[in-house]
């Protein structure tokens, strides 16, 4: 519990750790200067209009809504528990996801000149690109999984707050060091020659390896739900207040450049404030461990609208996310999260049950 609880603090560190504002993905679409507008000016735009406010508390009735009605006939739902038991059967392929997140936009920022983030243009194309095909290869994945983490700390000492940006290499990083290669992997090809008596290989089976002395300091396969959880939670949040509330001259200048009220024809306060509480919703969720797999779904729309809204959004730089969002689909909370202590026994008041729900519906997520 410790070594986890040191764990957290080094996730919140990396996520939250300034006070200053940084730029956050608006940088990646947009060259407006950042504008004079204040946040205090952004919800004076939103308040002056009626029908703003009517929208925002119709969107929090809604959620409100969904989530009593998902408590109250979620475990009665054939659909929902088998969805559920079967992203919980791809646990196996969970390693593999995790290294193709990690490991595709490291390659790619290495040939694109950026470190992590397209907001750091520093070239360190060698580093990245042996990170990053290390892990699609799968070889000697945990350890270059923690030299990708200290690469990544060092320029968040040196970038900072920019590298903020790209804040969730964090916690996958972290959860690859916990989890291993997986298969299919090189490292596990190798682990099976080696076992294998009357190969070359066999007469290092004795051997020490440095997936041991990361299993001595507790980074094994329970953490990893909860680290991907806070990570994934906080970088949310972060995005979400600096890059929409903090600067909303930047976020309006998004809104008028791609004509996103054509799209949603709402005020442009109001768009980028929504985006501001969306993004926040969904980290405060995430990091409470509070209906896990669905925030995790809404963030993975968030991305792919997105994707889809601002044509210049750099792909790559996302996937980071899209594969996070993933494991936690396949993961759910973990053990430290309201979904595994509160959800449950609001679902059996809900549902007038009195034991278990047997599907499991409304606790894991």
């Amino acid at each position: 519990m410790k070594r986890l609880a040191r764990l957290l603090v080094v996730l919140s560190a990396a996520a939250c750790g300034g006070t200053g504002v940084a730029s956050a993905h608006v940088d990646y679409v947009t060259d407006a200067p950042a504008g004079s507008e204040s946040f205090a000016e952004l919800l004076g735009g939103v308040a002056a209009a009626p029908l703003n406010l009517l929208l925002l508390a119709g969107g929090g009735a809604a959620a409100a809504g969904t989530a009593v009605a998902y408590l109250r006939y979620a475990d009665r739902l054939t659909d929902v528990r088998v969805g559920i038991r079967t992203l919980r059967s791809y646990r196996p392929y969970l390693p593999w996801m995790l290294r193709l997140s990690m490991g595709l936009p490291l390659v790619g920022a290495g040939f694109a000149g950026y470190y992590f983030s397209p907001s750091v243009p520093v070239e360190a194309r060698l580093l990245q690109v042996f990170v990053g095909f290390m892990l699609l290869f799968g070889l000697a994945t945990r350890l270059v999984a923690a030299v990708g983490l200290i690469a990544y700390l060092v320029g968040l000492a040196t970038h900072f707050p920019t590298m903020l940006l790209a804040s969730e290499y964090v916690p996958g990083l972290l959860a690859i060091v916990a989890l291993g290669p997986g298969q299919p992997s090189a490292d596990m090809l190798l682990q099976r020659i080696t076992v294998t008596d009357g190969t070359a290989l066999s007469r290092f089976r004795d051997a020490p390896t440095p997936g041991e002395l990361f299993d001595r300091a507790g980074l094994t396969h329970e953490i990893v739900p909860t680290v991907v959880r806070v990570g994934l939670g906080l970088n949310f949040a972060y995005l979400g207040v600096t890059q929409k509330w903090l600067q909303p001259g930047r976020g309006l200048a998004v809104v008028e450049q791609y004509d996103l009220t054509a799209i949603v024809p709402v005020a442009p306060e109001l768009w980028v404030f929504g985006a501001g509480l969306a993004e926040l919703a969904v980290g405060v969720l995430l990091v409470a461990g509070c209906f896990t797999r669905g925030a995790a779904a809404v963030g993975f729309v968030l991305f792919t609208t997105t994707l889809f809204g601002l044509p210049n959004d750099p792909v790559l730089a996302h996937v980071t996310l899209f594969g996070l969002s993933s494991a936690l689909l396949v993961t759910g909370s973990g053990p430290y999260a309201l979904d595994s202590r509160v959800i449950p026994r609001l679902h059996r008041r809900l549902a007038g049950t009195v034991e278990e729900p047997t599907g499991q519906a409304a606790g894991g997520d």
